[in-house]
């Protein structure tokens, strides 16, 4: 053999010992475990995000454009300073509603109320020791009703940063109308709530099943884990860049994880749970008003068109809800109207539990419609519903990790944006969405990282279908019975990740369901899931956007 040939032979040789080497290097390390954690996981000495801490994730890279909307959208959403609650935590400087007052301002150039004016309440706080308060932060919610006329509007609450707030509501009926404020958090409780989650997920434990033939274990999950001596399965979504980490378990692959559940933490009691109390103490407690708290409103002889209120979705009047913001919310009160509205079309839900109340409510209501849950006993579906009749198809399915309703197989949980990736659309496709309640008691980086991957799979499904009707359903209102609760999932989180997702959809081809003043505005009890007058008015909404009236 001579000399060239033996060289080419070691090159192909030593070419192959490199490739051998590299396969085995990749499978171990990336497809196995991380031996030693990296990244979301690291410790930060300093940050400038409100509940920093020594230990904190490192979430999804973002290009440089991402990371200024994101700048943006945290200035967006930046809850007013406080000063600080010396230790140890007393409710003496604390925001008392029962001292506090709210008074109906007099209507701008005199004379009576009419409908379609817009109506001012100031609201002027105290603390505990009777003290006027100097700077701002309370977290209040105001509506305006008639529970007569099962009539309600949301007010927009402005705060003055000096102890008083503006609450401001369109008057949209004939008749009486009472004010009604309500004090969700003082001020003293909000940094708190900011440091309840900060940087990393809190008060829930989440977990995933392996299991191969007779051995089984159960190992913590997360967007970031701390980094300990036990290795780490590493199942970060490979299209979204959606991180997720399993502790890898001690005798089994991380290829063998089968199930996913999680737990709520114990709360831990803090001198904190002081600024927590309900029963008319410091959370959830009405102020009442100096004076009168209703007004009569009289009709105009030139009525105000219900068009493009500023700042208002809409409002209720004998129990059904009328938009504000251009689109006439038709009654769909039979099968009939709402076969016929749905007839060819194919709607794809994806969500949370609170998207699936809507497949619910149509299975109830077609007795046509056909739901089957493709022999998966949990909640989290999937879903397919289908009439024959009216060529109707209906699919539920929710929402990628983190979720936090009972037991689900790992593969059923899929991301929204891959799910819409595979999506052809067109004029008869419906896509609804809504992804909210599961990730309140994490940092607002992972809500933003979510919402943007989602976002860019719309965007792209609407540039190859531009026909596509994709609706997109906020967060609601809802009151929990427990202090604990409420700081994992209350009102306050849920109303920062409704702004982000509002403000990071504007300008694109989508129609909003406003489930935050939907359930503010309405006089039934705010909850989780709200109760069935409700989801009939969303669901009227959802059709006429699908079948506007012409």
């Amino acid at each position: 053999m001579d000399t060239a040939w033996k060289g080419f032979l070691k090159s192909g040789i030593i070419l192959l010992f490199l490739s051998s080497f590299v396969y085995i290097f990749y499978h171990i390390n990336f497809l196995e475990f991380q031996k030693t954690p990296k990244p979301p996981f690291k410790n930060m000495s300093v940050s400038s995000d409100p509940g920093s801490n020594q230990n904190s994730c490192t979430f999804r890279w973002l290009s440089p454009k991402e990371i200024h909307e994101e700048n943006i959208l945290l200035d967006s959403i930046a809850w007013p300073n406080t000063p600080s609650v010396p230790a140890p935590v007393s409710l003496e400087g604390t925001s008392n509603a029962a001292r506090s007052k709210f008074v109906i301002l007099p209507r701008p150039g005199g004379g009576s109320w009419l409908v379609g004016d817009q109506l001012e309440v100031m609201i002027k706080m105290f603390d505990f020791k009777g003290h006027p308060k100097n700077h701002g932060g309370d977290f209040f919610l105001a509506r305006l009703h008639n529970r007569a006329l099962q009539a309600g509007v949301a007010g927009q609450v402005v705060d003055h940063l000096n102890g008083t707030y503006s609450a401001v509501f369109f008057l949209p009926w004939e008749g009486k109308s009472e004010v009604e404020v309500t004090l969700v958090h003082p001020s003293e409780a909000i940094p708190f709530l900011q440091r309840f989650s900060g940087e990393r997920p809190n008060g829930m434990d989440y977990y995933s099943t392996f299991q191969s033939g007779s051995l089984t274990d159960t190992t913590l999950c997360n967007v970031c884990l701390p980094p300990t001596q036990q290795p780490q399965c590493n199942y970060t979504d490979l299209n979204t860049g959606e991180l997720w980490f399993c502790y890898k378990p001690q005798n089994l692959s991380c290829d063998t994880r089968i199930k996913h559940f999680h737990k709520i933490r114990k709360p831990i009691k803090a001198e904190e749970d002081i600024l927590f109390k309900r029963n008319g103490v410091t959370m959830n407690v009405r102020i009442p008003a100096s004076g009168p708290a209703h007004v009569t409103a009289f009709l105009k002889k030139k009525a105000r068109s219900n068009k493009d209120i500023p700042g208002t979705a809409g409002y209720y009047y004998k129990g059904l809800w009328s938009s504000l913001s251009g689109t006439r919310v038709q009654q769909f009160n039979n099968a009939s109207a709402i076969s016929q509205c749905l007839k060819d079309k194919v709607v794809l839900m994806y969500g949370d539990s609170t998207i699936r109340q809507w497949l619910d409510f149509l299975s109830e209501e077609l007795a046509d419609l056909r739901v089957y849950n493709l022999h998966i006993t949990t909640q989290f579906g999937p879903f397919v519903a289908l009439d024959h009749v009216n060529n109707i198809y209906v699919t539920f399915r929710c929402h990628g990790l983190p979720v936090c309703a009972g037991t689900s197989p790992v593969t059923e949980l899929h991301y929204v944006a891959n799910e819409l990736n595979g999506i052809a659309g067109g004029k008869n496709t419906v896509v609804v969405i809504g992804v909210w309640a599961h990730l309140t008691s994490f940092p607002i980086k992972v809500y933003i990282r979510r919402i943007m991957s989602i976002r860019k799979a719309v965007v792209r499904l609407l540039a190859r279908a531009p026909d596509t009707r994709i609706i997109i359903r906020t967060a609601n209102l809802k009151q929990f019975p427990t202090r604990f609760l409420a700081q994992l999932s209350g009102d306050w989180p849920s109303l920062q990740r409704d702004k982000i997702l509002r403000t990071m959809f504007k300008g694109i081809n989508v129609y909003f369901v406003d489930a935050w003043e939907m359930t503010l505005a309405h006089y039934l009890k705010h909850e989780l899931h709200p109760q069935r007058p409700i989801i009939k008015n969303m669901i009227d909404v959802v059709l006429s956007y699908i079948c506007p009236s012409k």
